[in-house]
Parts: structure tokens; C-alpha cells; sequence
């Protein structure tokens, strides 16, 4: 029995074999005659800010007055050095604008960074993609309509919905490459203290930085001995007793001389 090769989004599968082969499709030269790009954009930026709860509420509520919403937020232990994570997405035109606000919203921009995607020679190779397979499926469609035998109109139809559930794929595919591209995506790290942040720091030896490490050491330590004596204290009403009952027990039996 022979294979039949049918179209896929990778590239080509041999069907009527125990196990299916994909053979890549070669990948096309960018396309040079395009006006206009589509470039998905991300962002990443890390804040020092004197208030990380109020930072964090005028971020989001910029991004809804250009027209963007909030993806996910998040603040971490808000009772010492409080640090917040936040992710909004804007329209890509309002781009310059949000980040402008973002970096006048803190004390110091610890770190940026900026990504661009050119996905428009995806988005061009899926059009094609689509029409290949369309044409594929309107020639089935004029075979199904002069087939007779029950086998063959059973052969045809499936191949047609494996052929509009391919495109439909394509089509989503290429909905979000455009959704993606015209709302811009920026993570905001946020935290009262800069050596909470992600970052890498540009001078390996900074002893301002080294203090607050070891300051920080030292209360965690002291915290640890305080919650050791806390729950020390707390057992006493049991350790003391046993202690008590040892101690008398020894005191009996503990030869006379």
C-alpha cells in the first residue's frame, strides 16, 4: 500500500505508515518587500522605588488608561523589604510612553532590557501555508462532488476536515503572532532595597551592598536564635518536668559514700 503525503504545519507527513515521519519544510529567505514589519516586543525592567504597594497601583492603572490591562502582580514579604512583580501588556504604539512613566515612577532603574521580535516572515510563510492548503481543499471538494462509491466520500470528507483543521490551526497561529505584536509585554520588578532585584551588578566589589548583606545575614540569624528560644520556652512546660523528674531520680539513686 502506498503512502499518501498530505500537507502539515511542519512540513510533510507519509500517513498509511506505522508510525508518522516529518520531514521539515525548508525555510524561506526573509521577505524584503514588506512595508511594514511585525515586531512582538518585550520588555524588562528593574525599579528601585520608595513605595512598592503605591508603585505598583499607579503601573497598573497607567496601563489601562493607554488602553493595556494587568497580566499578573504580586507583592513578596511586604513586612520588611517588600518586593513586587508585575507584568502589563500595552499597545505597542504607547510603548515609549509607559516606559517613559515607568522609569519617572523610580528612584533608580536598576536594569533594562528590551527584545524585538520580527515575526513577520512567519506570519508571510503561514499565509502561504493557508493557501496551499486551500487549494488542496477546494480540489477534494471538486472530487467529492463527483464521487460515487461510499468509500471514496468517506475518504474525501475526512481528508477535507483534516485539511480546514490545519488552516483553522494556521489562522491561529497567525491571530495571536498579531494579537501578540500589537500589545507590547513588560515584567516590572519592583523592591525598596536594589539588591533585591534581578539584576547583575556592574562592580563585583561594593561594600555599601556587602554591609547590607551582612546586616541582613545578622537579623535572619537572630531571628533563628529568637525563634528557637521562643519555642524553647514554649516546651518548657514539658521539658522542665522531665528534667525535674531526672534530676530527683539521679539525686535518690545516686550512691551514698
Amino acid at each position: 500500500m502506498s503512502a499518501e503525503i498530505a500537507p502539515s504545519a511542519g512540513g510533510l507527513i507519509a500517513e498509511g505508515t506505522s508510525s508518522k515521519m516529518m520531514y521539515p519544510a525548508p525555510e524561506a529567505p526573509p521577505q524584503t518587500d514588506v512595508t511594514e514589519r511585525l515586531v512582538i516586543q518585550d520588555s524588562n525592567l528593574s525599579l528601585l522605588v520608595k513605595d512598592v504597594p503605591a508603585t505598583r497601583d499607579s503601573i497598573i492603572d497607567h496601563a489601562r488608561s493607554v488602553g493595556g490591562y494587568m497580566v499578573t502582580s504580586n507583592i513578596q514579604n511586604p513586612q520588611d523589604a517588600p518586593t513586587a512583580t508585575v507584568i502589563i501588556r500595552v499597545p505597542s504604539d504607547k510603548l515609549e510612553q509607559t516606559l517613559t512613566f515607568l522609569r519617572n515612577s523610580a528612584i533608580k532603574v536598576v536594569s533594562e532590557f528590551l527584545n524585538g521580535q520580527d515575526v513577520t516572515d512567519e506570519y508571510i510563510d503561514i499565509d502561504k501555508h493557508i493557501a496551499i492548503l486551500e487549494n488542496t481543499k477546494t480540489k477534494y471538494q471538486e472530487i467529492l462532488n463527483q464521487a460515487r462509491e461510499i468509500s471514496d466520500i468517506t475518504n474525501l470528507t475526512q481528508q477535507i476536515i483534516n485539511l480546514q483543521n490545519q488552516i483553522d490551526a494556521y489562522i491561529g497561529q497567525q491571530d495571536a503572532l498579531s494579537k501578540r505584536a500589537k500589545l507590547a509585554r513588560i515584567t516590572i520588578y519592583l523592591s525598596t532595597d536594589e539588591i533585591a532585584l534581578p539584576y547583575a551588578p556592574s562592580d563585583i566589589f561594593r561594600p555599601a551592598v556587602i554591609f547590607k548583606m551582612a546586616v541582613r545575614s545578622l537579623i535572619a540569624d537572630v531571628r533563628g536564635i529568637a525563634t528557637k528560644l521562643i519555642w524553647a520556652g514554649v516546651y518548657a512546660v514539658i521539658w522542665i518536668p522531665v528534667l525535674a523528674v531526672i534530676f530527683i531520680a539521679w539525686r535518690f539513686f545516686k550512691p551514698r559514700k
